[in-house]
């Protein structure tokens, strides 16, 4: 018998429904096992959260100096540029969208202080970070961009082998007990009355940054049509079935393929297209960084927290940089940018439950216009290149 195998999505979304079901008649001193659950769960990922930044950040920022030349950073910074549009693009269509469509919601103080009105855990356990967030990100950058000069390979191969140790963390440990940590969040939310606001508040959400989505793409085939006078239209159209194939597979990595192949068919030469398409599935995260602040926002608007542009604007570049760090696994962007939820938004234990629920639901939808977005990356880098067109990755 086929055994059959449900997606994260799939997962989380079960998780949200079992919570609201579960929690119209589970006694207090049973939802309390959960709560406990997830004060433990929060504590562990607390303490990950610095070691997730030194182990993704450090060697991703490290590899970026192999092989070095003039394509990898026209490449580096066209993605960076996107990405960070991508940011503040969201930032200022959310800011005149979300006031009129989610009002501060008075029920979800709970969500900001739960522990006015939330069930509490029967017992907690401290689970104090090596370092805070601050700390880990500069130190990260210190060592990535200092591994990306020097000759040595030793240090390299000791931070390759602790993203290996990271990578297997987030997926064999965190990964598969997000969804009970969402389920608890969910369950506590309804015993204490306020799950109503929170799934109308995903449902706003999901379908303004749907639409952001398609603006967003159109915006970037939009400029490499006129930079490579050719029809944007068409040239997103040739870009449909990678998009489609992200869709299926929450990777980006696994797309590559058929982001190629349709590069290719878009008129970028074939030895432009193998170095950027490759580099930009792990560096170009437009689509994700416009999820993570959407969300951030939405959260921030609908439990009556003020939302700045000053505030946001750094979020929004250090973001643009994390994201390089981001595995490639389902909801790994999100467990990314964690660090610089808690550190530069104040999001506590409960408001990273929502976002990485809310994040999820929306996966495959944030890769597909990661993919997406990489032809257009791809057509530029191919002409600012110019004809000779001789850098190539080594």
């Amino acid at each position: 018998m086929k055994k059959i195998k449900i997606s994260l999505l799939g997962k989380v979304v079960i998780a949200i429904a079992a919570g609201i079901l579960f929690g119209q008649f589970l006694p207090a001193s049973i939802v309390r096992i959960f709560v406990t659950f997830n004060s433990l769960f929060g504590n562990f990922l607390s303490f990950s959260i610095p070691l997730i930044i030194l182990g993704l950040v450090t060697p991703a920022i490290g590899e970026l100096g192999k092989g070095a030349g003039k394509l990898l950073a026209i490449t580096a910074l066209l993605a960076y540029g996107s990405t960070i549009f991508s940011g503040f693009f969201t930032f200022f269509s959310c800011d005149a969208i979300f006031p009129s469509i989610l009002p501060p919601n008075t029920e979800l103080a709970a969500v900001e202080n739960p522990g006015d009105f939330m069930l509490t855990p029967y017992f907690e356990v401290a689970m104090p970070p090596l370092m805070d967030v601050m700390t880990a990100l500069l130190l990260s950058f210190t060592i990535g961009l200092g591994l990306s000069y020097i000759e040595g390979t030793v240090l390299k191969d000791g931070f390759t082998d602790f993203k290996e140790i990271i990578t297997m963390l987030i997926e064999v440990v965190i990964i598969p007990l997000l969804p009970l940590h969402i389920f608890g969040i969910f369950l506590n939310m309804t015993v204490s009355g306020q799950v109503a606001g929170i799934i109308a508040m995903f449902l706003k959400v999901i379908l303004v940054i749907f639409v952001l989505h398609v603006l967003l793409l159109l915006i970037q085939f939009s400029l490499a049509g006129s930079v490579s006078h050719k029809n944007p239209l068409r040239l997103l159209r040739n870009m449909l079935p990678a998009y489609a194939t992200a869709l299926g597979t929450q990777s980006s990595a696994a797309t590559i393929p058929v982001t190629l192949a349709q590069a290719i068919k878009n008129g970028v030469r074939q030895n432009i297209a193998i170095f950027v398409i490759p580099l930009c599935a792990t560096i170009h995260l437009a689509g994700s960084t416009m999820k993570i602040v959407a969300c951030a926002m939405a959260i921030l608007f609908m439990s009556g927290e003020p939302v700045s542009l000053t505030s946001f604007a750094g979020f929004i570049l250090m973001l643009g940089i994390t994201m390089v760090a981001a595995p490639g696994v389902p909801g790994g962007a999100i467990m990314a940018a964690l660090g610089l939820l808690q550190s530069m938004l104040g999001f506590n234990e409960t408001l990273q439950a929502l976002m990485i629920a809310l994040y999820i639901a929306m996966d495959s939808f944030g890769t597909a216009c990661n993919v997406t977005g990489d032809g257009a990356i791809a057509i530029l880098v191919d002409k600012i290149a110019g004809k000779p067109a001789q850098e190539t990755a080594e």
